[in-house]
C-alpha cells in the first residue's frame, strides 16, 4: 500500500512551524502572484491534499524546485520535496508535446550532435523559433550549441590509455557534456591525469533525469536511473569514486533518486561527487598537488546554483579558483538565475524566470569580470543570454590555468 493510499505523506510536513521564512527566501514569490508561495503549497497544502486530491492547486506548476526554501528552513523540512511530490501524485493534466521534446535529452542530443552544422543555425533562426513558440517554447530563448561529435565516443577512444594509470574515477559526464561541451569532458581528463587518474566511463549512462522529474515523466526518469545506479555500483565496487562536473546531475542521483523517484542510493551516495569536491579534498588530504602557471590572469566572478547551494559545496569550488595565483576573485550575491532547467524554456515561465535573475543579471554586469564561473550549465546558458558574459565551469578554468608538467613533477609522475 502506497502512502496516498493510506492517507500519510511521505515526507515530514508536521514539523513545520508556520515561521514563513521559506517564503521570504522563495525566489517565485516576489515576481508571480499566481504561486501561493513554499509554506502553503509544500506543508500547509499537504495537509489538505492528504484528505482529498481535489485540494491540489495547479499553481504548484511555477515551483522552481531551486531547494531554496529547504536551505532556509530551520526545521529541515523537505518543503521542494512535498510541492514535487504532490505535482507528480496529483496532477492529471498529461504532459505537452513540449513538455516530452525538452525532457528527451538523449534522444534530441543523439540526433542533434549527428546533424550539428545543421542543427545549430537551424535552432536560433527566426522560423524555428516561431514554430516552437506555437508549441509553447518561449521564442526570445537561446539554445545551446550541439557539438558534433560526443564525448562518449571521445572517452571510447582514449580509454585504453586511461586504464594505463594505477587509480582511476569513473566519469557521469551527463548530457551537457556529452552533446554540447565535451572540451569539459576533457577539461576533466586534462586535470585528472595531471594528478594521477584515468578517467574511465561508467559502463552505461543514461541522463541524470532531472528534466524528466521536472516534466513528470516519471516512469522514464525511473528506468534511466535504474541503469545510471546500476553503474554506479559496478563502478565504486570496483573502488572507483563516480564524479560529475554538474551541480545538478549530482544533486538529481544524490537526492531526488531516493525523495522522489523512491530509488534507494545510500549505499553509493557518499561516492557520488562533483570533480571540484574531490579535488578540493585530495589536496587537503595532501594525497594531491596542482601547480598553475605565472601568466594566467582573470578577473573570475562565481554563481552559485541553487542544487550547489543546496549541497553545501560551493566553497569546495571557489576554494579551488582561489588557488590560482593570477586571478582575482570577485563573489557574487547568493540569487537564483531563474532558469531551473527547461523551466525557463517554456513560454509560460519565460518571463518570471527573467524576473528571477535580473538582480544576480544586474551584480554581474556591474562587475564587469572577465569571465563568470558556475558549476551548472543550464545557469551558464541563462546568464551568457540574459547579460552576454561568458561563463565556464571551474574545470574549465583550472584546466586553463594549469602547468600540466610542474603538476605531473610535483605529483611523482615525470
Amino acid at each position: 500500500m502506497n502512502y496516498q493510499e493510506q492517507n500519510i505523506s511521505a515526507n515530514n510536513f508536521e514539523e513545520c512551524i508556520k515561521c514563513t521564512i521559506c517564503t521570504a527566501y522563495c525566489p517565485v514569490m516576489t515576481v508571480n502572484p499566481d504561486y501561493p508561495g513554499p509554506k502553503m503549497a509544500g506543508p500547509d497544502g499537504e495537509r489538505y491534499r492528504l484528505k482529498s486530491p481535489d485540494f491540489y492547486d495547479k499553481a504548484l506548476k511555477y515551483c522552481l524546485n531551486c531547494k531554496r526554501c529547504e536551505v532556509s528552513c530551520p526545521s529541515n523540512v523537505k518543503i521542494g520535496d512535498i510541492i514535487q511530490s504532490a505535482r507528480i501524485k496529483y496532477d492529471t493534466k498529461p504532459p505537452k508535446l513540449r513538455d516530452h521534446m525538452l525532457a528527451e535529452t538523449d534522444v534530441m542530443g543523439n540526433l542533434a550532435t549527428a546533424f550539428a552544422p545543421i542543427v545549430n543555425p537551424v535552432l536560433s533562426s527566426g522560423i524555428a523559433k516561431a514554430g516552437l513558440d506555437i508549441i509553447g517554447v518561449d521564442k526570445h530563448r537561446t539554445f545551446p550549441k550541439y557539438a558534433s561529435h560526443k564525448f562518449s565516443t571521445y572517452l571510447k577512444k582514449i580509454q585504453p590509455e586511461q586504464e594505463k594509470f594505477q587509480k582511476h574515477i569513473a566519469y557521469f559526464h551527463g548530457c551537457y557534456v556529452n552533446y554540447n561541451n565535451p572540451s569539459l569532458g576533457k577539461d576533466l581528463v586534462k586535470i585528472l591525469n595531471a594528478v594521477g587518474y584515468g578517467v574511465l566511463p561508467l559502463s552505461k549512462q543514461k541522463c541524470c533525469g532531472v528534466a524528466k522529474i521536472a516534466n513528470r515523466l516519471i516512469s522514464r526518469a525511473k528506468h534511466d536511473a535504474e541503469i545510471n545506479l546500476k553503474s554506479i555500483r559496478e563502478a565504486v565496487e570496483q573502488d572507483m569514486p563516480v564524479l560529475s562536473t554538474s551541480s545538478t546531475c549530482t544533486f538529481t542521483i544524490r537526492d531526488e533518486y531516493p525523495h522522489l523517484l523512491g530509488l534507494e542510493n545510500s549505499d553509493v551516495r557518499s561516492d557520488i561527487m562533483l570533480a571540484t569536491v574531490f579535488l578540493s579534498r585530495k589536496i587537503n588530504d595532501g594525497e594531491i598537488k596542482l601547480v598553475f602557471r605565472n601568466d594566467y590572469k582573470k578577473r573570475i566572478s562565481y554563481h552559485t546554483p541553487c542544487h550547489m547551494q543546496k549541497l553545501g559545496w560551493a566553497a569546495y569550488s571557489t576554494g579551488l579558483l582561489k588557488m590560482i595565483p593570477g586571478i582575482e576573485f570577485v563573489p557574487l550575491p547568493s540569487q537564483c538565475c531563474g532558469i531551473a532547467g527547461t523551466y525557463g524554456f517554456k513560454k509560460e515561465n519565460y518571463e518570471y524566470s527573467q524576473k528571477i535573475g535580473a538582480e544576480l543579471f544586474e551584480a554581474i554586469e556591474n562587475e564587469h569580470p572577465d569571465v563568470v564561473a558556475t558549476d551548472c550549465e543550464t545557469c551558464k546558458w541563462q546568464i551568457e543570454m540574459s547579460t552576454g558574459a561568458k561563463v565556464e565551469n571551474p574545470i574549465t578554468l583550472i584546466a586553463e590555468a594549469l602547468d600540466v608538467e610542474a603538476t605531473m613533477l610535483a605529483n611523482g609522475l615525470l
